[in-house]
């Protein structure tokens, strides 16, 4: 990679980081291109070089967010399967690697619920695309391991994969908001316990 396409990527970076901040402080609407470009640092020409619009901004900011994650959960589970472990382990690597990016992430996080909830927005359609991203990721080692016999087949993976999504998601933000004094590891060996039993059908 060149020296100028390293330039673009910090600058691109500088100015999610401001406009996923910014947009998880005060909201969507409220938020200006002016106070984006001021919080990235760069001049206000700068935002509409890297990016058509405000809401192309956004549309991006999701993609880029989710992308992050889904490579997470991926690099997880695959840690696990090169060292021969099970899908069921591959699965609550996942977990614990979904609540380390939430504590990383908090504020693009929480724009991502706050959007899921709406319904008037250019991007809706983006969203349900780059959701898809992450729990494809999920689904396809729930499928591993109905295929290995760790799972019976009668398990809904569409389903059973947007709940562990969900229940990633929402107990990292009780966590991060309303018990920031549990550590990773409690939090994780709590879902891990969900996971063991209920998914698998067996204690933990």
């Amino acid at each position: 990679m060149d020296s100028s396409n390293t330039r673009r990527d910090a600058t691109r970076r500088k100015l999610f980081e401001a406009a996923v901040t910014l947009i998880a402080e005060q909201g969507f609407s409220s938020t200006t291109v002016d106070e984006i470009a001021e919080r990235a640092g760069v001049a206000k020409g700068t935002v509409y070089y890297n990016f058509a619009s405000k809401n192309v901004l956004f549309e991006e900011l999701l993609r880029h967010g989710i992308e992050l994650l889904a490579t997470s959960l991926q690099a997880a589970a695959d840690e696990v399967t090169d060292r021969g472990g099970s899908r069921i382990d591959a699965l609550d690597a996942m977990i614990w690697a979904g609540l380390d990016f939430i504590s990383r992430y908090p504020a693009l996080t929480q724009l991502y619920v706050a959007e899921l909830w709406r319904t008037n927005r250019a991007w809706q359609s983006t969203l349900m695309v780059v959701r898809q991203r992450a729990i494809t990721v999920v689904e396809d080692v729930l499928r591993e391991a109905v295929a290995g016999e760790e799972l019976s087949e009668e398990i809904d993976i569409p389903l059973t994969a947007s709940a562990l999504f969900g229940m990633v998601l929402v107990a990292a933000l009780d966590w991060q908001s309303y018990q920031p004094d549990r550590s990773i590891d409690e939090v994780h060996a709590a879902l891990s316990r969900l996971l063991q039993g209920r998914v698998t059908g067996r204690p933990a």
